[in-house]
């Protein structure tokens, strides 16, 4: 069994969620014997994507962090889904989740599964954001941060963009996504 966490942030690349949730599911049997999946969400990547299409995954955002602690005793879902999950793909990690995770804020479901992750596991982060954005010197800084860390960056592609422009910031492609899920050696 492999349990998969994917995170994603406030990026018009969210439109490719349904496919890497797809993709990996494609893994079975072949690859993974089993593989189950779960999805974290910011409110902004939820403008992204029709829940309807991923079919057979459960998906969190912050009303379920809330919602779900009552007391004392009860889950912590971001503790829960970080011990749970095997790898963490966020797919994609826009500008402001990128400098929130580099800062250690944690203000919403994702940004704290990541401030509580066990950096012993594989973390796997496709940034995807505008070119301006992407060529900031503080990107670049924030980048090295959580590489230092050992989390893995999945480099983005230089393409045209939502907006029109043309220039690296584009989250790479989905099969590349799954490249480096299968370099993690899960199995």
């Amino acid at each position: 069994m492999v349990n998969i966490l994917i995170g994603c942030s406030g990026s018009v690349a969210t439109i490719k969620l349904p496919v890497l949730v797809k993709s990996l599911r494609e893994l079975q049997p072949n690859t993974f014997k089993d593989i189950q999946i779960i999805v974290v969400t910011t409110e902004r990547a939820k403008h992204f994507f029709n829940v309807e299409e991923l079919v057979g995954t459960k998906l969190y955002d912050d009303s379920d962090e809330w919602n779900a602690w009552q007391q004392r005793g009860d889950p912590v879902l971001h503790i829960d889904l970080g011990k749970w999950a095997d790898v963490f793909v966020i797919a994609p990690l826009d500008a402001n989740t990128l400098a929130k995770i580099a800062n250690g804020m944690c203000d919403n479901l994702l940004t704290c599964v990541a401030r509580a992750w066990d950096v012993s596991k594989p973390l796997l982060f496709c940034p995807a954001m505008n070119t301006r954005m992407y060529t900031h010197p503080l990107t670049m800084g924030q980048i090295s941060l959580l590489e230092s860390w050992g989390y893995k960056l999945v480099p983005v592609v230089n393409k045209t963009l939502m907006c029109g422009e043309v220039g690296d910031g584009g989250m790479a492609e989905v099969p590349t996504i799954i490249e480096f899920v299968l370099n993690c050696k899960l199995v």
